[in-house]
């Protein structure tokens, strides 16, 4: 019992920021910092349908400069500082298709979003964690950025994949002064939006939900676990990155894909 105590207060006094933690993967890593004994803060357009009345909220778009700095100036205002910050924030809005199909507006908005939110978010938080010399820093990306798949998701894949490198080069620059960053990549994970993409796609093809699931595992290389992830599971693998049982990790981009990725 003891140490399930310990276990559970082990971010207790820890300021935690997560971006798109309103639903799916965010939410669940939200709620999982909040019972590590974080106080967490949630940016997101909308909050949540049942809102967890122990973390506060704020609305706002991260793609755009100036909503990120007032809620920047808030949390900073309220809180003092930020010592673990989650990147969660992302989507593919833009059509399948390939290239010819993708004009400067869909490279744009995805790039932004899945890209330059996390970049701006980042450099204008480091400055407080390299001063307190303490810090973590995780990008959710995507197995995505590391299988292109053309046909689905060019500028989703292409965003992740810069955001990998990203993290990966920020994380050489910022080591030493105490702060850690990683990216953490899930393959398909069974969020509502995950479903909602997929009945999309069914209805397209006059199939059922469950071929399209199949379809696109296959697509993918297959699952060698034979299912999508759970939120909750991406959630306890960043709870554990952040935490101080991880205090010798930094610049890795940790695969959650059931084994998908083949090498």
């Amino acid at each position: 019992m003891q140490n399930e105590q310990n276990y559970n207060n082990e971010l207790e006094g820890k300021i935690a920021l997560v971006t798109g933690g309103t639903k799916g993967i965010g939410k669940a890593i939200a709620d999982k910092l909040t019972k590590s004994g974080a106080k967490v803060i949630v940016i997101a357009r909308n909050n949540a349908e049942n809102p967890n009345k122990q973390q506060h909220f704020l609305a706002g778009d991260l793609s755009n400069a100036q909503d990120t700095n007032n809620m920047v100036k808030e949390i900073v205002d309220k809180f003092g500082k930020v010592d673990i910050l989650v990147n969660n924030v992302g989507g593919l809005n833009s059509p399948g298709g390939g290239y010819s199909v993708l004009n400067d507006e869909h490279w744009e908005r995805d790039l932004q979003v899945n890209l330059l939110s996390a970049v701006r978010l980042d450099r204008l938080l480091l400055p407080m964690m390299t001063e307190q010399k303490s810090g973590v820093i995780i990008h959710i990306s995507s197995t995505s950025g590391l299988v292109p798949q053309w046909e689905a998701n060019l500028v989703y894949g292409v965003a992740k994949s810069a955001l990998n490198t990203y993290s990966k080069t920020l994380s050489n620059e910022v080591a030493s002064k105490g702060v850690r960053v990683m990216a953490v990549s899930p393959g398909p994970v069974k969020t509502e939006g995950m479903e909602s993409f997929l009945e999309g796609y069914a209805s397209n093809a006059g199939i059922s939900v469950e071929q399209m699931t199949q379809l696109m595992m296959d697509k993918i290389g297959g699952i060698p676990m034979g299912r999508m992830a759970e939120p909750n599971e991406v959630a306890d693998l960043v709870s554990f990155l952040v935490s101080p049982k991880a205090a010798y990790l930094t610049g890795g981009n940790y695969l959650i894909d059931g084994g998908n990725i083949p090498v």
